[in-house]
């Protein structure tokens, strides 16, 4: 190549001109490659000195607010180290309590990492058991254990929403086959439900209508009813899993109540107000009702007549047990 330019084989005139040449080409073009990578590289150190400067500043910050300045403790004398480590000694603490803090915070680093806002919050309630663990001890955290996990219930999670689209489907047909045996005939087209015979206007069955708020909110009303309850641990379980059949079977009759009353009644109506209201007023009472039957017939009785022979039968007991001492003394 650099023959068929210049062809000088007497003197090398001409080779020596091509090697200047390309010589000076070369460094014309490492020249022109390097100054951008010299300032990417500048910036990349500008970038990491900002951030350790910053994560000095907040070090320094934090230890003088939380480990120099006297803000707690009886006297307002000790700094919030110094309270933790007291509180700590005089509660009788449990310092397994930090391998649950060290788990809350590993699940905060994982959804910092994941971009995931969801593991942070449900990484809260560890962190709040892990300090309640080892201020107070295992007695206390495990009072607290039930409230604190209870916080689950309110992070919309990933599976749940995608889980929609399958409960609209399940109502949607619910709602077709059940409205069928009131004398409702319809059709499905995707999750609308139209009727066959009747005046009223095709009805689809929206995301909000799948029951998915209902299952969410039942779901709290079941934990709590079965932490209350005085049962054993697997009837409290079962319980808690009733609330899914019974969301499912609750929002499934009040979309095939929409269906009746927009048939034989006020079309209008059904779709509106009876629509907005029918959740308070037929799914809750409902599924409350079930909920009751079904805690009955684990205990074998209503819920408060059975405390209250429980609570007959300790007095018995106690008032046997002072004749018995009574007549020992005599």
């Amino acid at each position: 190549m650099c023959d068929s330019l210049i062809v000088d084989s007497r003197k090398s005139v001409g080779n020596t001109l091509l090697r200047k040449y390309l010589t000076y080409s070369s460094m014309s073009l490492n020249s022109g490659k390097s100054a951008p990578y010299k300032s990417q590289m500048s910036e990349q150190k500008t970038t990491k000195a900002i951030f350790w400067i910053s994560l000095l500043i907040a070090t320094v910050i934090l230890y003088w607010f939380y480990g120099i300045v006297p803000r707690y403790g009886p006297a307002r004398d000790q700094s919030a180290f110094d309270w933790i480590i007291y509180k700590s000694a005089i509660s009788g603490s449990d310092y397994r309590g930090y391998l649950v803090i060290l788990l809350g915070t590993l699940l905060y680093i994982v959804s910092y990492r994941t971009l995931q806002p969801r593991v942070a919050m449900g990484a809260l309630p560890f962190i709040l058991l892990g300090s309640s663990w080892v201020l107070w001890g295992w007695q206390v955290a495990k009072m607290l254990a039930f409230p604190l996990f209870f916080f689950w219930l309110a992070i919309p999670l990933p599976g749940f929403q995608q889980a929609t689209t399958h409960l609209q489907l399940l109502a949607t047909s619910m709602a077709h086959h059940g409205s069928g045996l009131f004398g409702v005939e319809t059709y499905v087209e995707g999750t609308k439900v139209l009727p066959i015979k009747g005046n009223w206007e095709p009805l689809d069955i929206a995301a909000g209508c799948s029951g998915i708020r209902s299952l969410m909110a039942l779901l709290m009303i079941s934990a709590a009813w079965a932490y209350i309850a005085k049962m054993a641990l697997w009837k409290k379980v079962f319980l808690f899993l009733m609330a899914f059949p019974l969301a499912i079977l609750g929002n499934a009759l009040r979309v095939i109540s929409i269906f009746v009353i927009a048939e034989y009644g006020d079309a209008k109506w059904a779709a509106g107000t009876w629509h907005d209201w029918s959740g308070l007023l037929l799914f809750y009472p409902f599924s409350l009702l079930i909920l009751l039957m079904l805690h009955s017939l684990l205990e074998g009785g209503l819920p408060w007549k059975k405390a209250s022979q429980r609570q007959l039968r300790r007095v018995s007991v106690t008032r046997s047990d002072v004749s018995k001492s009574v007549i020992s003394e005599l």
